[in-house]
């Protein structure tokens, strides 16, 4: 499948330590962290038509991958 898009270490690079280090001491950073991988995955999926999907449904994987995202900002912001 090559290069995924939206990686979280691509979105957010002067935060890779900070990842790092919430995954091994938060449970619910390392979760929020897993669940935003394999959202983004299902979209880079869906985008590249390897596993395709009606559109509302791209469209809510999407709007799930933001609110992720969000969430993760707010804990390397803090």
């Amino acid at each position: 499948m090559g290069h995924t898009p939206h990686e979280l270490a691509e979105e957010f690079p002067e935060h890779t330590q900070k990842m790092h280090e919430l995954k091994a001491s938060d449970a619910h950073f390392a979760r929020l962290f897993d669940d935003y991988h394999e959202v983004n995955r299902a979209v880079h999926r869906a985008e590249t038509n390897v596993e395709p999907v009606e559109d509302l449904a791209e469209g809510a994987l999407r709007k799930q991958r933001a609110a992720l995202k969000d969430e993760i900002y707010r804990y390397l912001s803090s």
